[in-house]
């Protein structure tokens, strides 16, 4: 499919059966496809489910409308999820969001076979099928808090040190600079600091260094490291001229850093960064694979809603017995406003005609303040939530 041409979001529509179902399909089909392609089309088939009574249908059309929601909510947030845990290779998102084996751009597969897996395909419309979609999906967003819960921190505290490691010579961890043998140690008269010297005051460094404090070993300083700024050098002195030596320093915008040579410490601190990484490691593919079947489940579950929605609200609007074809039309981007006028036109006449019970019952559908109204049943499957 041609980016820029094709929308990625579906509109699933019904309307009334005319003589047969058949027919009302071959109209459609002939009424976008005739000025050019407006939509690719396809029969959505939806199984007959028992209908209670009308209250029961107005309920059920609620109680849809919220788990529609919770559902679409947690479908974004799993996709969220894999972008943020693909990191550097976003562009593997999409090829990663695969619902039931199929990219979310030929979703059009997944919609037509979507009653494969209806395990409730000729049950009655009471709370099961909302049940059984509510308690699956529920347990996808509790999972899915936890594995993100585990590996953000897994990430964070690995980014902490990662920082450590980085950073300018007068905050940075010095463990992957310094050696053992940089430093004068178990001295009871000699101490070694370590100091920042600006690149541009060095040559001031090497000329006062030995002067700065009584007591200075001479050509005790070496550069141990440098940064973009700075250089990091050493120089060795009698304990009792520290105080004084780091006074004088300072005038000079020399930075005498605390540091105390500890091997231990050291060698911890790197262990804990390959602890870190290796676990990161480890975990990553897993997680990758869990958000890819489970960000197919939800999205199933997802469009099992639609079609139950797309149900009730078919048998509210066209009423008994049940006779309705619906439909998934995926728009093409440039002419989506005249396929609305297209679709006007083929059904504006259910209007007036629709079956409307008793105009005291509050329709759902006809809730206009709450989404578009068509005098078609309509619901949109908004897959462009899922492109970063």
């Amino acid at each position: 499919q041609h980016k820029g041409t094709k929308m990625t979001e579906f509109w699933l529509i019904s309307a009334p059966g005319e003589k047969t179902c058949q027919q009302t399909w071959e109209k459609l089909h002939a009424a976008t496809t005739k000025h050019n392609n407006l939509s690719t089309n396809s029969k959505f088939n939806i199984p007959d489910l028992k209908v209670g009574t009308l209250d029961v249908l107005v309920g059920l059309s609620d109680e849809l409308a919220k788990l529609d929601a919770f559902v679409e909510s947690v479908v974004k947030k799993v996709a969220q999820y894999m972008a943020d845990v693909l990191e550097d290779s976003k562009d593997k998102v999409q090829e990663n969001l695969l619902a039931n084996g199929g990219k979310v751009l030929t979703m059009i597969y997944v919609l037509q076979k979507w009653q494969a897996k209806h395990e409730f395909s000729s049950g009655s419309l009471d709370s099961v099928p909302f049940l059984f979609i509510f308690k699956g999906v529920n347990q996808i967003d509790n999972d899915l808090k936890a594995r993100a819960s585990a590996y953000n921190n897994l990430k964070g505290n690995l980014q902490n040190l990662e920082r450590k490691n980085a950073g300018s010579l007068l905050t940075r961890s010095l463990a992957d600079v310094v050696k053992k043998e940089d430093f004068v140690l178990d001295s009871e008269y000699l101490i070694t600091l370590l100091v920042i010297v600006p690149k541009g005051n060095y040559n001031d460094w090497v000329k006062q260094y030995e002067t700065l404090a009584e007591m200075v070993v001479p050509r005790s300083s070496n550069v141990l490291f440098e940064d973009q700024d700075s250089y990091l050098c050493n120089v060795t002195l009698f304990r009792k001229a520290v105080d004084d030596f780091k006074h004088k320093a300072r005038e000079y915008k020399f930075m005498v850093r605390d540091f105390q040579y500890n091997e231990e410490e050291m060698k911890a601190d790197k262990e804990e960064m390959n602890r870190l990484s290796t676990d990161k490691k480890k975990q990553f593919g897993p997680l990758v694979r869990w958000l890819k079947v489970n960000f197919s489940e939800a999205f199933i579950a997802w469009i099992h809603v639609k079609a139950l929605r797309v149900f009730v609200e078919s048998v509210l609007r066209y009423g008994l017995p049940v006779n309705f074809q619906a439909m998934l039309l995926q728009p093409n981007k440039r002419t989506m406003k005249k396929l609305r006028e297209v679709l006007y036109d083929l059904y504006k006449h259910l209007d007036s005609s629709a079956a409307i019970i008793d105009a005291t019952v509050d329709i759902p559908g006809l809730n206009l303040s709450q989404q578009e109204y068509y005098p078609y049943v309509y619901y949109k499957i908004d897959c462009n939530l899922l492109e970063f």
